[in-house]
């Protein structure tokens, strides 16, 4: 059943064109908007299109991270849970800034993360239980 949840949050998320990124350093909660998501040939959970550097920073000391999708119209949605698996960079920004290439994660990176989920959570504004999903 999970992997059934899986693939209907990956559709809705590329349905919407974005999924929110969750990831937290020892103090504080930390959010990003990522615009592509999908299932890596693996099987694992696959975002891309961000470039945020607190996120990175974040994934280098802790693996654990939400992937949120959800349709704000129908108020449907799922908060998949789980652990980095890898993180990658695939693309440079056009328009690349030199002043920038020494900076400890670069800002003009895209990546892709690579997810092995261990939890799907409806995610929603109407009451809900933050139970996993069966």
């Amino acid at each position: 059943m999970r992997n059934e949840l899986i693939e209907k949050a990956v559709n809705l998320g590329q349905e919407l064109g974005y999924v929110f990124l969750t990831t937290a350093d020892d103090m504080y909660p930390h959010l990003t908007v990522a615009t592509k998501i999908g299932i890596s040939p693996k099987g694992q959970l696959s975002v891309a299109g961000w470039f945020c550097p607190g996120t990175v920073m974040n994934l280098k000391n802790k693996a654990g991270i939400g992937v949120i999708v959800w349709d704000k119209e129908r108020d449907v949605g799922y908060q998949l849970l789980g652990k980095r698996e890898d993180l990658r960079e695939i693309a440079i920004l056009d328009g690349y800034d030199r002043k920038l290439e020494k900076e400890e994660p670069s800002p003009q990176a895209e990546r892709e993360l690579v997810i092995n989920v261990e939890k799907v959570l409806e995610f929603k504004k109407a009451p809900h239980s933050d139970l996993e999903e069966h």
